[in-house]
């Protein structure tokens, strides 16, 4: 729920140029990378061309501090990326852990890994920083939120018997 700092007139959307430090992405770019990171693993572990998507996708993220997009917007490229995860066979991912990746950097700097070294080390490090930066520039908004929103995908393991009454 938003509280503070929001309000009819758009409030919520300006929620998305909401950065933690000034030298920092704004929320905007925050969900996009996040979907980013998720999208570029998929066809790196694949070792499948980059669609068109992805590119697209890093550009509104570079592009956000001007254009940061609405909300609808931002849901939309989660549900795209979630539609994207969800397509997947089981064993889609299952690659030979010492295949190896060559991964640039935008700086021009190139990563030499293998597939286990991306997915540990790169893939799931840069999809939890852009995704707790989203969560903290969210709460830093006063958007209620929890560890229980964070890790929600955990509840459907807790035992009925021993949630807490009330």
């Amino acid at each position: 729920m938003v509280k503070e700092g929001t309000d009819a007139n758009g409030g919520r959307e300006a929620l998305l140029s909401a950065r933690l430090a000034p030298d920092m992405f704004p929320l905007s770019t925050q969900v996009r990378f996040v979907c980013v990171q998720a999208r570029e693993a998929v066809f790196r572990l694949k070792g499948e061309a980059f669609p068109e998507s992805i590119e697209e996708l890093l550009e509104e993220g570079q592009n956000a501090g001007d254009r940061p997009g609405s909300l609808r917007d931002a849901q939309a490229r989660i549900d795209e990326t979630i539609a994207l995860l969800d397509g997947l066979a089981p064993d889609a991912l299952d690659v030979g852990t010492e295949n190896l990746i060559v991964h640039e950097l935008p700086n021009g700097m190139i990563l030499d890994l293998t597939a286990e070294q991306y997915a540990r080390d790169w893939a799931l490090a840069q999809f939890y920083f852009h995704l707790m930066t989203a969560y903290s520039i969210l709460r830093r908004e006063k958007v209620e939120l929890g560890k229980a929103d964070y890790v929600a995908h955990m509840l459907p393991y807790i035992r009925p018997e021993t949630i807490p009454k009330g």
